[in-house]
């Protein structure tokens, strides 16, 4: 066999010409080169073995591969450890709020306090408090696990009373505000409570509570508690189902101003429920995130929960300082256990201090000391209790201006249940379709439910507000 007197070897392809290599190539001036530089080529032509000519390849099929290329990086970033993650549903009606223009839009769905201007309100007490802790230059430790105790002690005599008997057997931690407390609560549920681990809250309530005792490690079931009908409470509904439920079970109880209905109990109705739950050997974990928020009394609003202590119930409680002391952004709060005796207390107490410790090992200083500086000086407490009293009262009185100018505009609805509900939040009995008219068609922003936060109502918006409502309702 002859071997080929003619060698092409392309090692880059030319971009302006897809001839053939041989056709465009001096023929000599590579066959000194390659025996050279290859020894393998070098051995077949002395063994005259043929020469396969290697295609050129065009810079079309270059720049085709470099896309491919491409796409395979991008499909190794798209395959990336969190590319399943769904995207979430928004958890608030603020963005739809701001992106609207229109001047005289209202947003009725902050869960916060707002003045008569519209405006966040921060307490005169809170403010001298801050600066007398300001000015007091104490250091920036760590907290102990469970907190400032000064700001533990004084939650603890502001829910159950000064002359509690739960106070000395009582394990109390301060929290991430409420929701911290609910979420050591349900931790601490999921891991000791002796029955099923399994909640039952009302239905409605606070968007979050499921979620919480969700992730905490219960189950969550729901009891009866509104009446559609009458926008009232379901206060038979709530009895059977209490009545309904295996015995020993877990049942979470809103203490005053419930969120969202704004129905409470009477204390006669909690009266008869705390002896149904008796009977059924539950257990009750009460949330009280509004109490004097409420109805302008710190011990009218803590009824439910002294009552049943006093009728011997070992509760738990979440307590939050957001909306009575308007401390929103400094996360102040308690998780309390009332227990058997000191004993209990103390193996209690350890336990809730290992739950803790791994979720965010000791809470925020700043704010409890602000909490504990106006609840144990007696001017600065004396000032926030009629401060509180006036957060509420301007409340009350909105519901009544709300109502008073839906019916001068001669609306046949009875709007009763709005002066008869309590509390920051007011359920309008709108349905869904009719609250999306409201803000698509009158830039007045709640949450679909028909809830309202009756904070955000002011002098200057309740007559709009009224006739926005009338057009839609009627």
């Amino acid at each position: 066999m002859q071997a080929s007197s003619t060698f092409a070897l392309i090692i880059w392809p030319d971009p302006e010409r897809h001839l053939p290599a041989a056709a465009h190539r001096p023929k000599r001036a590579c066959r000194p080169l390659l025996p050279l530089q290859f020894p393998r080529l070098r051995l077949r032509l002395r063994l005259r073995l043929p020469i396969h000519r290697p295609t050129m390849l065009s810079s079309l099929r270059i720049a085709s591969r470099g896309v491919a290329a491409g796409r395979n990086l991008a499909a190794v970033r798209a395959a990336s450890t969190w590319a399943n993650v769904p995207q979430g549903p928004p958890v608030c009606i603020t963005e739809a709020f701001k992106a609207d223009s229109f001047a005289q839009k209202i947003n009725l769905g902050v869960g916060a306090y707002r003045d008569d201007q519209g405006k966040p309100y921060v307490l005169p007490s809170v403010r001298k408090a801050e600066d007398q802790v300001i000015a007091s230059r104490l250091n920036k430790e760590y907290a102990g696990i469970t907190g400032v105790p000064e700001f533990t002690k004084a939650a603890a005599v502001l829910a159950y009373g000064k002359d509690s008997s739960a106070l000395n057997r009582l394990a109390i931690t301060q929290s991430i505000s409420g929701t911290g407390a609910l979420r050591i609560g349900g931790a601490f549920l999921a891991r000791f409570f002796p029955g099923a681990k399994t909640i039952y809250i009302p239905e409605p309530s606070w968007a979050n509570h499921a979620a919480v005792f969700k992730d905490s490690g219960l189950e969550v079931r729901k009891y009866a508690y509104y009446n559609k009908q009458t926008i009232g409470l379901d206060f038979d509904g709530l009895l059977a189902d209490i009545k309904a439920a295996p015995a020993g079970s877990a049942f979470l109880f809103h203490a005053c101003a419930h969120n969202p209905t704004g129905v409470d109990p009477t204390p006669a109705q909690w009266k008869e429920i705390e002896a149904a739950v008796k009977a059924q050997g539950h257990y009750s974990f009460f949330d009280m995130a509004y109490q004097g928020f409420a109805s302008g009394d710190i011990h009218k609003d803590a009824f439910a929960l002294r009552h049943f202590v006093a009728q011997g119930h070992n509760v738990c409680l979440a307590q939050s300082f957001a909306k009575n002391m308007g401390l929103y952004g400094e996360r102040i709060g308690a998780f309390s256990v009332v227990c058997a005796d000191a004993a209990e207390r103390a193996r209690v107490d350890s336990q809730i201090k290992i739950l803790v410790r791994p979720m965010y090992s000791n809470p925020p200083i700043h704010g409890a000391r602000i909490a504990a500086e106006i609840l144990n000086t007696p001017a600065l407490y004396d000032q926030w209790l009629v401060e509180v009293k006036d957060m509420a009262d301007r409340i009350i009185t909105m519901r009544a201006l709300l109502k008073d100018n839906l019916e001068k505009l001669g609306s046949k609805h009875d709007w009763s249940h709005i002066t008869s509900q309590i509390g920051m939040f007011a359920y309008t009995g709108l349905t869904p379709e009719q609250m999306d008219v409201l803000a698509k068609e009158h830039s007045v922003y709640a949450t679909r439910d028909g809830r309202i936060s009756v904070a955000g109502i002011t002098s200057a918006n309740v007559g709009r507000l009224a006739e926005a409502i009338f057009k839609v309702k009627g």
